[in-house]
């Protein structure tokens, strides 16, 4: 079967995320001031050939611990659709 994997990566909560300080200054300056945070990450997408949605996600999950995010810096979330 083919899924389709999302994996969205965040910079760590604690960490200083400038293109998101960026974009927030911006966003304040074309007057969108209730804005109170941004945060920029990246958006993934994989298409998966396996035997079933566990397969297909432990597949995005090594895929994104190996190469796609930056344990030490980011975080991230996989999600499965048939």
């Amino acid at each position: 079967m083919t899924f389709t994997a999302h994996i969205t990566v965040m910079p760590l909560t604690n960490l200083l995320d400038p293109q998101g300080k960026a974009v927030l200054g911006g966003l304040t300056n074309l007057g969108l001031a209730a804005v109170q945070d941004a945060r920029i990450g990246k958006h993934i997408t994989l298409t998966i050939d396996a035997t079933d949605a566990a397969a297909a996600k432990a597949v995005a999950h090594e895929a994104a611990t190996k190469l796609l995010a930056n344990p030490v810096m980011e975080q991230f979330e996989v999600t499965i659709v048939e």
